[in-house]
């Protein structure tokens, strides 16, 4: 993959939150093409997935913590780097993913589109197609 000094890529492993989370990992699985690494608790609790380097803690709500359609509103959204982001984007919209944002390529190098869920989380799919410094688009850079 391309590397682009705009868009670091690095480890966070997000936790996600969901009502129906049997549900949303076979959701996950056979929309996202994420693979399960392993699931806990009868019923299940909470579970690790990942696609390609991206991994993500999905678990079921409880007091204090809700989902987006819960919640009625985005409180983030995220980032998943593929190789093959046009495949991904025709495979979504066609197993019926609602797209949020079309492919397009970013002013900061990146190829991308927006996807939610079916609990209301918000996706990016990317791959960088330029390696830019945040200098070439606009932004400042800080000193440090």
């Amino acid at each position: 993959m391309l590397h682009n000094r705009s868009v670091p890529v690095d480890t966070v492993l997000p936790h996600i939150f969901y009502r129906n989370l049997d549900e949303a990992i076979d959701w996950l699985v056979r929309v996202f093409g994420f693979v399960e690494h392993f699931r806990y608790g009868d019923p299940v609790a909470g579970a690790q997935l990942h696609l390609g380097g991206a991994w993500i803690m999905a678990s079921t709500v409880r007091p204090g913590r809700a989902t987006p359609i819960e919640a009625g509103c985005r409180t983030q959204s995220l980032t998943v780097f593929v190789e093959d982001v046009e495949g991904c984007f025709d495979r979504f919209r066609a197993a019926g993913a609602t797209i949020i944002e079309e492919l397009q390529e970013t002013v900061y190098g990146e190829l991308q589109f927006g996807v939610e869920d079916l609990e209301g989380h918000q996706w990016v799919f990317s791959r960088h197609a330029h390696d830019l410094s945040p200098a070439d688009w606009g932004a400042q850079v800080a000193n440090h």
